[in-house]
């Protein structure tokens, strides 16, 4: 192997090992911000940390110190209830304080149970599942037609694949060649109601989303490298819009969370606290 060629992978190795330690971090926040709540969606929030970790830390072009940047990429959380995921994401890359965190759904707070656009970094307001893909496919038209080179990223839930407007955004983006948007599927398997193939059978996800006109990815969702070779595959991909399966846990990275559907929405104890952080580890 070259020099050239050692010298790129310690890089790439470097830089996974910087962003699963970053999204260490970020589960540790959610758990605390969950606690400290006493309400909130850990599981969800929990399987979806990598992919955002990617996304911010990674691929997205984007300016804490100028939030408002007409040229950076548009991120939408669709699945609305992980919104400490995405908090916790904004605060580490600097948009607002961490210390703000601890304050998710009190009175008064700027961080509600589900994004809003009135904090800085976040795009779109969302919650009401479904819509979210509608959204981000509307953004990436309009920078088709105004010449923008910024792309559009959107983060469904599998369960929220249930809801028809999917389908119609997703036909919607594929009609008019949206290979500047990008969807990724949470697929942990789970919705409020229980497992996804019991309450409305999503199989087979892959072939309905290339039927749809998709270029499409299946990934381990928790697995960096996979995850980012996703993304550098979608940023590649022309003529289509591309949207990644990414395989999930729901809860991951706490053992008594995972794979629990209980933990859709769920408080924890002080003893679950104590616990969890400990499996996450570090500072």
């Amino acid at each position: 192997m070259q020099t050239s060629e050692l010298y790129l992978l310690k890089k790439n190795m470097d830089a996974i090992k910087m962003l699963d330690e970053k999204a260490r971090k970020i589960r540790k926040h959610v758990i605390n911000m969950i606690f400290e709540a006493g309400s909130g969606h850990p599981g969800g929030s929990l399987s979806c940390v990598d992919i955002l970790t990617a996304l911010y830390f990674y691929t997205m072009r984007h300016n804490p110190m100028e939030p408002e940047w007409a040229d950076r990429d548009r991120f939408i959380l669709s699945k609305g209830h992980a919104a400490p995921a995405l908090y916790a994401i904004l605060a580490e890359a600097g948009y607002f304080p961490v210390k703000e965190l601890l304050s998710l759904r009190k009175i008064g707070s700027m961080l509600q149970g589900h994004p809003d656009s009135d904090v800085s970094g976040v795009d779109v307001s969302s919650g009401s599942l479904g819509q979210g893909l509608s959204i981000a496919s509307g953004l990436a038209l309009a920078a088709k037609l105004d010449n923008k080179a910024y792309r559009v990223f959107a983060l469904l839930g599998d369960g929220e694949c249930d809801e028809g407007q999917v389908w119609e955004a997703a036909i919607f983006a594929s009609h008019y060649k949206l290979n500047n948007l990008t969807a990724i599927v949470d697929r942990n398997g789970l919705q409020i109601d229980g497992p996804t193939e019991k309450i409305m059978c999503l199989e087979p996800i892959v072939e309905k989303w290339r039927a749809f006109g998709w270029h499409v990815s299946e990934i381990d969702g928790n697995k960096m490298t996979e995850i980012i070779g996703a993304l550098n595959e979608a940023k590649i991909t022309s003529g289509r819009p591309t949207v990644i399966i990414a395989n999930t846990l729901k809860g991951k990275g706490v053992s008594f969370m995972e794979g629990i559907n209980a933990f859709h929405g769920k408080t924890l104890s002080k003893e679950e606290l104590k616990i969890a952080l400990q499996e996450l580890g570090g500072d």
